[in-house]
């Protein structure tokens, strides 16, 4: 089947490195990012007619100041561009250093969301020379034009890169996102349940992320138990173990679960896959209701039970849900 041929984007502008400008404390967000656009769009042959729009999202921010809340308006202005303006793809530019964690958080609000999403920014401003902003823009509206883009995805260097299993892996150089491979890829669910689709956006729980380290201890952890918390992610060693000898770190642990915080363990490896068989150090966890993240990334992880846990659901059914491989972040498997 030939691809379908994108002919309206819209192109929101969030701030970041490719539109900034310098000051005298640094590079900061500037405004009036569509004269580079204009620049770069011009005659280029490889969008065809693609009649594109922008809009800039404000506020306009370093990627650094990324949160839920501008997640949750940022899809605001996905939505509107599809219903109000009648576009038919959409492109984001937002600054690299949490890329990643966007593009897996709108994976996830976005189920169900039929126009496609791109996602890219730059490693230099457009107002440097030799920057790669043409080079990301350029290929993204191209990508779009010609059809190669579904659901939420990244571009960057000349590679489309899945939403839910890409990493800023560098901080310098033209090429700083890569693909994660998948260990323990599973099949994408055939149909996706409708409590999990859009439009429905839910409220924005309080999920951290645990990264364990030699001398992590039961003390340390009880300054969680102390917040308002819903959801942990656990990253853990290798295939999943942790200190399961330490009786009062795993107590901490249990004792979040009972009072009603899910659970999920990851692997701290880029190239990792939670087994709770495999050792009994990561057995233990199991043992306890810590839910195996599988080989999911740690920004799919955070995304994922985020979202799950903002729809209200039961325990037991974030559980099941983020067991499944909703929009290829397990990877994709036959």
């Amino acid at each position: 089947m030939a691809a379908f041929p994108y002919q309206k984007t819209m192109i929101l502008y969030t701030g970041g490195t490719i539109g900034m400008m310098p000051s005298d404390k640094g590079l900061v967000a500037s405004a009036g990012f569509e004269r580079y656009l204009q620049d770069y769009l011009k005659d280029y042959p490889e969008i065809g007619n693609n009649q594109w729009q922008y809009q800039e999202v404000e506020p306009l921010i370093d990627s650094a100041n990324m949160s839920p809340s501008y997640w949750q308006n940022l899809v605001g202005f996905v939505t509107d561009a599809v219903s109000c303006h009648g576009c038919d793809s959409v492109l984001i530019l937002q600054g690299t250093d949490t890329l990643a964690y966007s593009a897996a958080a709108l994976s996830f609000q976005l189920l169900g969301f039929d126009v496609p999403v791109l996602m890219t920014g730059a490693m230099e401003p457009a107002a440097v020379e030799g920057s790669d902003a043409k080079e990301n823009i350029c290929g993204s509206m191209a990508a779009l034009s010609q059809g190669q883009v579904k659901g939420v995805q990244v571009f960057f260097h000349g590679e489309l890169l899945s939403g839910t299993r890409c990493r800023k892996w560098r901080s310098v150089g033209r090429s700083p996102f890569v693909s994660l491979p998948a260990l323990q890829p599973k099949p994408l669910v055939t149909r996706l349940p409708e409590e999990l689709t859009y439009p429905f956006v839910g409220s924005l729980p309080t999920v951290n992320i645990l990264p364990l380290f030699p001398g992590l201890t039961a003390y340390q952890l009880q300054g969680l138990m102390g917040l308002f918390l819903h959801g942990l992610v656990i990253e853990c060693y290798g295939s999943g173990t942790g200190p399961n000898d330490d009786e009062a770190f795993i107590a901490c642990i249990q004792q979040l679960i009972a009072q009603g915080v899910v659970v999920v363990a990851i692997s701290q490896c880029p190239e990792g896959s939670v087994d709770f068989s495999y050792y009994e150090a990561a057995n233990t966890f199991q043992e306890i209701g810590v839910i195996s993240g599988g080989c999911m990334p740690r920004e799919a992880a955070l995304a994922k039970l985020s979202r799950l846990l903002g729809l209200g659901l039961s325990a037991s059914e974030v559980a099941y849900y983020f067991s499944q491989n909703l929009c290829g972040e397990f990877g994709v498997g036959e």
